[in-house]
């Protein structure tokens, strides 16, 4: 396998990729940081989502660790911000295994991946609702919002695995590609 700069499908691949990438990067930087503030706390966990998975004693410790305000603000973070994250790193992720490998298939690890990010933003927004409403958090909703959020990693680590063999193979054929030029 070749990587051409020079195919104007490749070329236009490429800028989406480094487009993506630097909206990813400006993302991170002006939008998603400064929306989260207003739930985040000096010490633990500032996102459920971060972890591989989670028990309710965790999601408990999580809720009672913030006011309601705090998690009302977190509630939108997950129904706008966080949303708009994953389509920005799906199609970052999307955009360089394309380039990389030219496959259209590889694409659904960052995509499955992306699916499960809502889903279990929405897992959690059922949760932070029912201990607003309640004090109490369903075992079975954070099992299920649990077990989805491992998917999302196992997707994520796959993705960086596709990732990763892309960038060793476009290495490998960029080597060769040298090596024989020189001959």
């Amino acid at each position: 396998m070749v990587i051409k700069i020079v195919d104007s499908k490749n070329k236009s691949t490429l800028y989406l990729a480094l487009g993506s990438t630097l909206a990813f990067i400006l993302y991170i930087t002006l939008i998603l940081n400064p929306a989260s503030s207003c739930f985040r706390i000096d010490s633990g966990s500032n996102s459920l989502g971060l972890s591989f998975s989670y028990t309710i004693e965790m999601v408990k410790g999580f809720f009672q660790t913030r006011d309601q305000e705090q998690l009302i603000c977190y509630g939108q973070f997950l129904r706008l911000w966080d949303v708009i994250f994953a389509l920005i790193y799906t199609l970052m992720y999307g955009s360089w295994i394309f380039y990389l490998l030219n496959k259209k298939v590889y694409l659904i690890a960052p995509i499955l991946g992306m699916i499960s990010d809502w889903s279990e933003n929405f897992s959690e927004l059922l949760m932070i609702e029912a201990y607003l409403d309640s004090g109490l958090i369903s075992q079975t909703l954070v099992s299920v919002g649990s077990g989805i959020n491992s998917f999302k990693w196992v997707m994520s680590s796959l993705t960086y695995l596709i990732l990763v063999v892309g960038i060793i193979l476009a290495v490998k054929s960029l080597l060769t590609r040298n090596k024989h030029t020189k001959d």
